[in-house]
Parts: structure tokens; C-alpha cells; sequence
């Protein structure tokens, strides 16, 4: 099976984790996935493969003779999908691009005017949606050029490598990937992730990350009698988020320049809750970030009375840069790699999370690279058949490198 055959099989499967559950995955259909991949490691060759009760997948390959004494080198990537958009009956379709808008359906259309990474790939094979699911390239692109280097290492045994460790993970897209991970029983000294956008793409630098749920209550009474009476929390929530720095949001940022993300509001006069991402590069920015959000809470409830606002701050993840510079051999290795499959190396910070940003903190120091997808999240995503074929090959020298 190729990687695009591979692809194509596992978004047919649903697996997208849940924000606000409370079970191990988020949601039972990653165990779908995660057990017929399991299988298909056992029928390419790999060693001791298994979903185990968190529905983490595990699967080792054997050095090749005279390799046994190379350290072992991890391959990771998640099997769930973002809850962002619908997932749930995916139909992929494979255009050849010859420039120009992508009419995904009679309806949706990806305009090359909103999307110009699009001008890169004129002449290529993308795999698009159909407009109504996102695509399932983050990260089944990743578990498919992983299982597919897997096999072609097995079908040359004439390629000489170390021990190579295999971890497919559930609920990475809801912050919990690493959760349960078996670092001690992987086995591997290092790892990397198959998490990434544009094919080179090369990343060892990520945000510190937090979320904040804020909650303000109020007090509410009939309109036609609430003159120095109500208190209303909607107004209220409003005069919260627009405290915070207002060009400090996605929208307005790119680079190491960190946010404030509001991605949820609900509620009422009496009670109404925020949700919010705190991103940052920069630790002690960071961690300003987050002081920010109580100094706001604190001239509120001064304002307007001591259990106004309420602010729960939790940590996600942190970067992982400092956990990978004792260990830069590692991004060089990768970069040699890529070198190898002819394509350039794009080393850029990640402005987002991976699983290899915690795990890096659990003592497997994990850089990520790209698969070549874009558009992530959304119905409008999409990745070349090049790009696929390419990372195949690039993780192929990864593995084969040590000697």
C-alpha cells in the first residue's frame, strides 16, 4: 500500500477528540483507527504492536545486523482529528492544479486569492476536501508516511538502521496527547514528530501555552426596573476582553509575536463565561500573559464587587527549545535528511503545540517536521500528493542515517 492509499483509507475513519470529556481518549471511534493500525503494523513486519487501554498505538522495527548498538530514534504522530470543523464523513477528492480558484462543490470555493501557498503547487496533485469536512492531513498524513517508510525499511532490509520506535496518539488536537504516553516503554533516547505543515518545514521551537476560562457573574432583574440595580455580566464579560491589547490577537500576529485568543463566549445578564488561548515564545512574556488576565479580573471585581470575576488559569505546554538545544543533533540529523530527498529545510518556530513539546519535558526530546499539508482545521484543507511522497522518503533517511 502507498502513502496516498494509506491516506485515503484513514480519513474515511472519524476520530475527532472532544474538548470537555473526561474519558481516555476523548472519544471511543479513535479506538477505531487506533486498532486497525495496530493490525497494520503486525502485517508490515513490525515488532510488539499494540493499542493499549488509553488507545495509544505502539510498534517497534529491529536494528538491522551490526545497528544494534545505534540508539533508538522514535517516529510520532497523532491519530485524531480537530473538533474545529465537521469530521465525520470525509470525502477527499485528487485534482491536478493548474492554477487558479478550486471549486471544492458547487458551493465551496477555495479561492487562490485567500490562500496563495495554493501559486506553489501549480501543475501538482492536491488532495482536497469537498468542501463541507476538514481533510484529516493533521496528522493522518503523518501515521500514513510513517506506516509507509515502516514497510519500505522492511522490503530493503539491505538499509542499514538502529531500532526504530513507532507511536501513533490519540487527543493531541484537545492538548492530551501526551498524557498517557509510555515514555519509558517506547524505548527511544530521541523522537520526532510527523506533525507539520509545508513540506521542509523544520521545528524545534514552539509556544508556551495556557488556557484561561473566565467566568463573570452578574445579577440580573427586568429591564424596566434595573436602573443602579443590574449587574450585567454580558456587559461585563465585554469589558474584559476589551482590556486585553487588541493587535495581540491571531489575527494580528505571525512570527514569535504571542496572543490573547478568545474562542468561546456564552451565557447570560447573570452569568456569562470566556474562553481564552494565551500563546507565547517567550517565557517570561508568557507568564505576563497570564498575570495580565488577574490584574484585568482584579480592577473588575474592584469595580464591581470581589467575586465579580473569577480567572483559572492552566498551563498546556511549554516550548520546547530548551529541552532540544542539549540535544541539537538532532535537528541537524533531520536537516541532512532532507537535504538527502532534495528539499529545503525550512527551520521555523511553531506557532502552536505538538505532542513533541510535552513529551520533550517527559525526557524524550522530540523536534517535529513537516508532512506537507496546509489549511489545517478547516474544510479549505489540503495536501499535495508530492509532498506525501517526498516526506516518505525524507523520514526514510532519517532512520538510515546513523550508521
Amino acid at each position: 500500500m502507498n502513502v496516498i492509499e494509506r491516506f485515503l483509507r484513514y480519513v474515511s475513519f472519524d476520530t475527532q477528540s472532544a474538548e470537555d470529556s473526561d474519558t481516555v481518549p476523548t472519544t471511543a471511534k479513535q479506538k477505531l483507527l487506533g486498532a486497525a493500525l495496530a493490525q497494520e503494523l503486525t502485517e508490515i513486519g513490525l515488532h510488539g504492536a499494540k493499542m493499549d487501554e488509553y488507545g495509544y498505538v505502539y510498534g517497534w522495527l529491529p536494528a538491522t545486523a551490526g545497528c544494534e548498538g545505534i540508539p533508538c530514534v522514535g517516529l510520532i504522530a497523532h491519530m485524531d482529528t480537530s473538533p474545529d470543523a465537521p469530521g465525520d464523513g470525509v470525502k477527499p477528492q485528487i485534482i491536478h492544479y493548474e492554477g487558479g480558484d478550486i471549486p471544492l462543490s458547487e458551493r465551496v470555493i477555495m479561492r487562490e486569492a485567500d490562500f496563495e501557498s495554493l501559486k506553489k503547487y501549480v501543475g501538482r496533485d492536491l488532495i482536497v476536501t469537498d468542501g463541507t469536512t476538514l481533510l484529516g492531513a493533521d496528522d493522518k498524513a503523518g501515521v500514513a508516511e510513517i506506516l509507509t517508510a515502516m514497510e519500505y525499511l522492511v522490503n530493503h532490509p539491505e538499509l542499514p538502521h538502529g531500532r526504530i520506535a513507532v507511536g501513533i496518539t490519540p487527543d493531541e488536537e484537545v492538548g492530551s496527547g501526551a498524557d498517557h504516553f509510555d515514555v519509558e516503554g517506547f524505548g527511544a533516547a530521541a523522537a520526532y514528530t510527523v506533525d507539520g505543515g509545508e513540506l521542509g518545514e523544520l521545528e524545534y521551537e514552539n509556544f508556551n501555552a495556557a488556557s484561561a476560562r473566565v467566568t463573570i457573574r452578574g445579577f440580573n432583574i427586568h429591564p424596566g426596573s434595573a436602573k443602579n440595580k443590574m449587574k450585567n455580566a454580558c456587559l461585563i464579560a465585554m469589558e474584559f476582553a476589551g482590556m486585553l491589547p487588541p493587535a495581540e490577537t491571531p489575527a494580528h500576529t505571525e512570527g514569535y509575536e504571542g496572543f490573547y485568543h478568545l474562542n468561546r463566549m456564552e451565557g447570560d445578564e447573570t452569568e456569562t463565561r470566556l474562553g481564552f488561548l494565551l500563546r507565547d515564545h517567550d517565557r517570561t512574556r508568557f507568564e505576563a500573559r497570564k498575570e495580565r488576565m488577574n490584574l484585568i479580573a482584579a480592577y473588575l471585581n474592584e469595580k464591581y464587587g470581589p467575586t465579580t470575576v473569577q480567572v483559572e488559569l492552566k498551563d498546556s505546554y511549554y516550548n520546547m527549545r530548551e529541552q532540544i538545544e542539549p540535544h541539537m543533533y538532532l535537528v541537524h540529523r533531520a536537516r541532512a535528511a532532507f537535504h538527502k530527498a532534495g528539499v529545503e529545510a525550512m527551520e521555523v518556530p511553531i506557532r502552536g503545540g505538538t505532542d513533541g513539546a510535552r513529551l520533550s519535558y517527559m525526557g524524550l526530546p522530540c523536534p517535529n517536521l513537516s508532512t506537507g499539508g496546509a489549511n489545517f482545521h478547516g474544510v479549505m484543507e489540503y495536501i499535495p500528493v508530492h509532498a506525501m511522497e517526498k516526506m516518505v522518503e525524507v523520514l526514510v533517511h532519517l532512520v538510515t542515517e546513523s550508521k
